[in-house]
């Protein structure tokens, strides 16, 4: 395996890990501060996400790639200038970014509370979104170690880091929570600001870990490094200039679902409110759609999305030897293998929304209802990922900020009339349309640049989605007799008829799919293994 698969590969898994850690520590989280108190941690967390993406979002990669760039022209000497003289930006730009948010708390939740009967007040908002900003102090710097160290083709500290930040958070967290609101008998406003202020916690574990990476390193690193003459320096203006030019398209990329969230916050209390919702279930109703339900569809996403982004460097790499052959044949497989995941995970969550969300959280009909709306946008989240991916990998990054601007405006302009009709189904179909607009966006310059046409992928596609309708109809005729044996009253019985329901719409589609042969056509041989030692094939 070339050092690049193998960075790629460490980064993958690190991030995947890191992101399902995220996505699953909302469940025992919710447990003790329950439904009413976990909206408030809701509302500091999209503003803070916003301003964390523009702060460093983009920041590791661009780095690592100016690095690496001049690194291999031999001008070492240009990286090691760079983390000298962003050391003390980004501190500066962590700084600001906290005073920044700070200052902003007090207006975003004026916007964010329309009503005296809303679940939490102005002040109560505010000081959580205070609380979170704590991080941004910290995290700036770290971003720019991890892509100075990746400019040095070292993967692991950023992989490494990535999981002890996101560990040391969620321990302090739930460990935080449970001592106020069990042990010292606190008010749950309370706990949740301690649950905000563990990003700053994680973040401080993340440093510690960059740093003994970095001690480790230094001599290596330091060996080939040469300080240049003045006269053959890169100016600083040319350096920052080439950095942010990297990092820009990729800020825009992380900001995807968080500009999404955000159009939501600044606007679905207000028109939940003035479609005739009672102020009372607004918050509580905008939990639902934007965290509780969102953790859930985001599971196969990052399922997915890892699978497929693994062939992004592959598409890059062609696109630059001008093989538009292999890019085009790589993207095929790129999205069958996207789709081929995502759609039968999104519909099969939407068809167990009911025995999900009572597992996940509890028994709820609206939560439910909004689970089972909400689970079939997984597959454009996915999408949206995958096609910035490629155009950053085909060199037209511009065209993502476009893209997700447009598809945001687009969210901006029908979200607070689609509330006012069809309330937070309103809110579920102006985002659908708004990322179906970047999408179709992104695919029609992909197809453009790479002269791309989906006859093959089209068929598939149908084929995907007949499969996952039989897939389903199993799926929904075996919860059907479990419901009617007995219905699932408790917890424990959610998660059985969950786990049977998905293990008999997951067998039907696998093995339908691999007599097919379209398992091994987009999975490889070693489906072949695993179905033998399943013993699903002789």
């Amino acid at each position: 395996m070339s050092s690049l698969m193998k960075g790629t590969a460490i980064l993958t898994i690190g991030l995947f890990l890191s992101k399902l850690l995220g996505l699953v520590y909302i469940f025992p989280f919710y447990a003790i501060v329950g439904e009413e108190n976990i909206g408030l941690y809701n509302y500091a967390y999209i503003p803070y996400n916003i301003m964390l993406s523009i702060a460093i979002s983009g920041l590791p990669i661009a780095v690592s790639k100016f690095v690496s760039k001049y690194n291999a022209l031999g001008d070492y000497d240009a990286g090691r200038r760079l983390v000298k003289t962003g050391a003390l930006l980004m501190i500066i730009t962590g700084i600001i970014a906290f005073i920044i948010m700070n200052l902003l708390a007090t207006p975003i939740a004026n916007i964010v509370i329309d009503s005296k009967e809303q679940m939490f007040t102005v002040e109560q908002v505010a000081d959580v979104i205070q609380w979170v900003s704590y991080a941004l102090i910290l995290v700036p710097f770290m971003s720019l170690m991890r892509g100075y160290l990746q400019g040095y083709g070292h993967f692991l500290p950023t992989s490494v880091s990535q999981l002890i930040e996101q560990i040391a958070r969620i321990v302090f967290l739930l460990g935080g929570v449970f001592i106020v609101m069990n042990v010292l008998g606190g008010d749950p406003v309370t706990a949740v600001n301690v649950s905000v202020f563990a990003a700053f916690i994680g973040s401080v574990g993340g440093l510690a870990t960059l740093f003994y990476f970095w001690k480790k390193l230094r001599p290596e690193i330091k060996a080939v490094q040469v300080v240049a003459p003045k006269e053959h320096q890169l100016p600083y203006s040319t350096m920052y200039k080439e950095v942010f030019k990297y990092a820009i398209p990729i800020v825009f990329v992380g900001l995807g679902s968080s500009l999404f969230q955000l159009v939501d916050l600044l606007t679905f209390n207000r028109a939940m409110i003035a479609g005739g919702v009672s102020a009372k279930l607004t918050d509580t109703y905008f939990t639902m759609l934007n965290l509780l339900t969102q953790k859930i569809v985001m599971i196969p996403v990052v399922l997915a999305t890892g699978f497929s982004m693994a062939l992004i460097p592959t598409i890059a790499k062609f696109y630059a030897q001008k093989d538009l052959i292999q890019v085009r044949a790589a993207m095929d497989k790129t999205y069958q293998v996207l789709l081929f995941i995502t759609v039968p995970a999104a519909l099969g969550i939407s068809a167990l929304a009911e025995d999900l969300y009572h597992f996940f959280y509890e028994q709820s009909e609206m939560g439910t209802q909004v689970l089972s709306h909400y689970a079939p946008l997984a597959i454009l989240f996915a999408l949206f990922t995958v096609t910035a991916a490629i155009l950053q990998g085909v060199e037209y990054q511009k065209w993502v900020v476009f893209s997700l601007l447009f598809g945001v405006f687009t969210k901006t302009i029908l979200n607070t009339s689609f509330i006012k009709m069809w309330s937070v189904d309103g809110a579920i179909i102006a985002t659908a349309i708004g990322y179906g607009v970047t999408i179709a966006i992104n695919i029609a310059v992909i197809s453009k640049v790479t002269e791309y046409k989906a006859k093959i992928i089209i068929r598939r596609i149908l084929l995907i989605f007949i499969l996952t309708g039989v897939m389903i109809l199993a799926v929904l005729i075996t919860d059907f007799v479990l419901t009617w044996i007995s219905p699932a009253d408790s917890k424990v019985l959610a998660f059985m008829y969950a786990v049977i329901c998905a293990g008999v719409g997951g067998t039907i589609y696998g093995v339908i799919s691999y007599k097919l042969g379209l398992a091994q056509a987009l999975l490889g041989d070693k489906i072949t293994k695993i179905a033998r030692k399943l013993r699903l094939v002789k």
